[in-house]
């Protein structure tokens, strides 16, 4: 009875087979017209995002390099391997040559090895002066000479005339806040803040002091540099500039990230948001939002004053 079975589902193996390349081909052809059809919902498909900061464009490039060098790298290593294995397959009767090797092909491969390690690390500490020092703010940005909003802080971490937007990133369960102050050890009760959206002049140079309260935290937006770790107990730096043509949009222009570090059962809700609005926009925002905290603090003296006379708050 088994013998009789077994001729008849010899034949289905290579009709799978065969029925599966056209499915694979046909997947592939989908995938490339997919990604032709989507080129900029795609842009940033297989690389950082960029284009919000000189930081994140400059990690970009520099992403790119690396990619586009491992890319020949991968081509070339599985073009010789795919070579070698259709070239010198096993065939009926053939007996297997002994190689004991090739002094000059490991020597070569070594040195070609070495030789990118070194292009690689050339490029990297080129590019990271300019990922890592923010550059002056721009003539459109905001007007920071009266000092009120400089950044307070190491001074490898301000650009070369020492001035920029200066705001406090405190990372907590399960939220952003930003604080406007000139010295985040010191930040006055008054000083402006918000929660989870943190508003920017555009053209100006923000530098950002980070840290946490409770657990590790993680601040990222994509789209305006590198992810930088939450501390309790440390201060981090970073810094973004977004050009001024992302201020002109009616309302700003929203950049969205979320917190990058597993920070609890809510860590998913833990979204951040940066808008980028022009310098006259954003300050008749932290006018209007000193402006609220001032109309708080009366309403709240004079509530106190209420309950300590004995009347009903």
């Amino acid at each position: 009875m088994i013998t009789k079975i077994l001729p008849a589902l010899k034949p289905s193996a290579p009709i799978t087979r065969r029925r599966g390349r056209p499915l694979a081909l046909a997947a592939l052809l989908a995938l490339g017209t997919l990604h032709v059809l989507t080129g900029s919902a795609l842009a940033d498909f297989a690389t950082p995002e960029s284009g919000g900061s000189p930081n994140a464009d400059e990690i970009d490039s520099l992403y790119k390099i690396v990619l586009v060098l491992a890319v020949i790298i991968f081509l070339g290593v599985e073009g010789a391997l795919i070579y070698s294995v259709v070239k010198f397959k096993a065939r009926k009767g053939s007996v297997a040559a002994q190689i004991r090797g090739n002094t000059r092909l490991e020597i070569g491969w070594t040195v070609g090895a070495a030789l990118i390690l070194v292009v690689l690390s050339i490029f990297t500490f080129l590019k990271l002066g300019d990922i890592r020092n923010p550059p002056n703010s721009g003539p459109d940005g905001l007007r920071l000479a009266d000092g009120v909003l400089l950044a307070a802080g190491p001074k490898e971490r301000l650009p070369e005339n020492g001035k920029s937007l200066n705001i406090c990133v405190n990372g907590q369960q399960y939220v952003w806040r930003y604080t406007y102050a000139q010295d985040c050890e010191n930040a006055p009760l008054d000083a402006a803040f918000s929660y989870v959206e943190l508003v920017a002049p555009t053209d100006t140079t923000v530098t950002l002091d980070i840290r946490a309260q409770d657990v590790n935290h993680s601040w990222w937006i994509p789209e305006l540099g590198g992810k930088m770790d939450a501390v309790p107990g440390y201060t981090n730096y970073a810094w973004f500039k977004i050009p001024g043509k992302f201020g002109r949009e009616p309302g700003g222009h929203l950049f969205r990230g979320q917190c990058a570090e597993l920070c609890g059962r809510n860590h998913a809700n833990m979204i951040a948001y940066v808008r980028a609005v022009t310098p006259q926009a954003f300050e008749r925002w932290i006018a209007g939002r000193r402006a609220d905290i001032k109309q708080a603090n009366k309403d709240a003296a004079a509530q106190r004053k209420r309950v300590e006379a004995g009347e009903n708050p």
